[in-house]
């Protein structure tokens, strides 16, 4: 008897029966949270056009992240106590059990600011003098001034608000997006990252696929030149002959799959092809000559730097010029399909040089992300767009006072308290959500956790937060981890 074909006769059943058995049990669920159905069923390499929990509203997001933690008491909640307080120390039952990463809380004291502020539109809504621009587009906006979160570090915090959870090595929104939903673009990645400023401490674990395939891994774009590195076929290389390496990759990648059916290869697969389509459509993508220039000068396209050395950039990134192309790819990628569009700009981490470093910041942003509010909008995209603008806390009321370091010029990470805004998607406009306490302490009114907004965008794309899930290691884990809230009062 030939004993190593009985083997090989054994693990083929053994793997692909349980592998069938499993896609059965797996179907069966999701068909029955209307997740899959025969349509779905027949295109393995993508979930295209899938059936929701709930009626959508949303389709695309654009989450623009600030990292580095902008103080919302400079620019979105405005405490005229702490210019009484300034220079006074705040209650010892205040401090004594917070955390701080610098601040030196037995000397540490108020520090006021020197903004002055203004309320737009027929909201009211108010903002800092840093934000003329999107005060303009006061009456599209959700501002949340009642954000907390329980992490004071830059690495943890930026976790959880991307995934949900501080812990490395799990899916972000973006990622959970795209396998709840699949991407409407054959041509484009469903995520997609840009980047301004000197980079986030999170670097490339804010945009992971975590255990989830990695097809649902964000692909970080430049906005210029080669869109992705090494996507260009080498010199030589013809596209005849690329495409017979590609299909004689795809037969062995295949072979290779209905042996040990890792969905990994699968993955690949499909990360092959897409890369073959991206060759045409991610150049014509950043390609802004069709742009006309009123729309360009609506995002700030081609401002100047301004002189001098800021913490948001380095010298010769040219980030103004570079974050106003990234607002304006992002509403061109909604327009061919691209499912979440994450905007990372760092750093916003001003522990000194508060006035003048956040002053630079605020300004690179401000025109392009209100152009970017305004040109959805008069496209009709804005209902069906979701923008979400935040950070992964805010700054102390506190001036902060680190050892070694004269004087008192910045403020330091504060998680109890911070602000965000939203806008489109299916959300009011025009509403100020949550309080902070007199100084911006604590908060006073509606508490909001990442969990929470985490819920609500997806309730927004017609999933629940509890419903969309994946086993993994014996557990089934969600973007929401064990908490998590639909805020309604934030749905139109």
């Amino acid at each position: 008897m030939n004993y190593s074909r009985l083997q090989s006769s054994r693990r083929e059943f053994l793997t692909t029966s349980a592998s069938g058995l499993g896609g059965i049990a797996l179907g069966s669920m999701l068909n029955d949270d209307g997740i899959l159905n025969a349509k779905t069923a027949n295109d393995p390499s993508t979930f295209r056009n899938l059936n929701t929990h709930d009626e959508a509203k949303a389709k695309a997001c654009i989450f623009i992240f600030m990292a580095g933690a902008p103080s919302q008491l400079d620019l979105f909640d405005p405490k005229p106590k702490l210019n009484e307080l300034d220079g006074q120390k705040l209650p010892k039952e205040l401090t004594e059990k917070a955390r701080f990463a610098f601040i030196q809380p037995d000397s540490a004291t108020v520090m006021g600011s020197p903004r002055t502020w203004k309320k737009h539109g027929e909201s009211g809504m108010e903002f800092s003098d840093l934000l003329p621009h999107i005060g303009t587009v006061a009456d599209d906006l959700i501002q949340i001034r009642s954000m907390h979160s329980e992490e004071f570090n830059h690495h943890p915090g930026q976790l959880v608000m991307q995934c949900g959870v501080s812990r490395f090595g799990m899916p972000t929104m973006g990622s959970w997006l795209n396998y709840g939903l699949g991407s409407p673009s054959r041509n484009l990645p469903g995520y997609v990252v840009l980047t301004a400023g000197r980079g986030s401490s999170g670097g490339s674990t804010l945009w992971q696929s975590g255990f989830l395939p990695s097809k649902y891994s964000g692909v970080p774009f430049r906005n210029q030149g080669e869109p992705i590195l090494n996507l260009e076929n080498p010199k030589g290389l013809s596209s005849e002959l690329q495409r017979a390496g590609l299909d004689a990759l795809k037969d062995l990648n295949d072979r290779k799959y209905q042996e040990i059916h890792d969905p990994e290869i699968a993955s690949r697969i499909a990360n092959y092809e897409l890369a073959n389509r991206m060759q045409t459509a991610a150049p014509e993508l950043v390609d802004l000559s069709d742009e006309p220039q009123h729309i360009l000068d609506l995002y700030g396209v081609g401002r100047k730097e301004p002189e001098g050395n800021f913490r948001g950039s380095l010298p010769g990134l040219q980030t103004y010029d570079t974050f106003a192309r990234n607002c304006l790819l992002a509403r061109r990628m909604v327009e061919r399909g691209v499912r979440f569009i994450n905007i990372v700009h760092a750093s916003w981490d001003q522990h000194s040089n508060l006035d003048k470093e956040l002053q630079y910041n605020a300004t690179a942003v401000d025109q392009p992300i209100a152009g970017l509010i305004k040109d959805l909008k008069q496209r009709g995209m804005l209902d069906s767009t979701m923008v979400v603008w935040g950070s992964e806390f805010g700054r102390t009321p506190l001036g902060e006072n680190r050892r070694g370091r004269g004087g008192v010029t910045g403020r330091d990470h504060h998680p109890f308290a911070y602000s965000m805004l939203m806008a489109g998607g299916g959300l009011k406009g025009g509403l100020t959500y949550g309080q902070s306490d007199e100084i911006g302490w604590n908060i006073a009114e509606n508490p909001v956790h990442a969990n929470d907004l985490h819920a609500t965008m997806l309730h927004q794309f017609g999933l629940d937060h509890l419903k969309l899930t994946y086993r993994f290691q014996g557990r089934d884990f969600r973007l929401t981890d064990v908490g998590g809230k639909v805020i309604t009062d934030w749905i139109a």
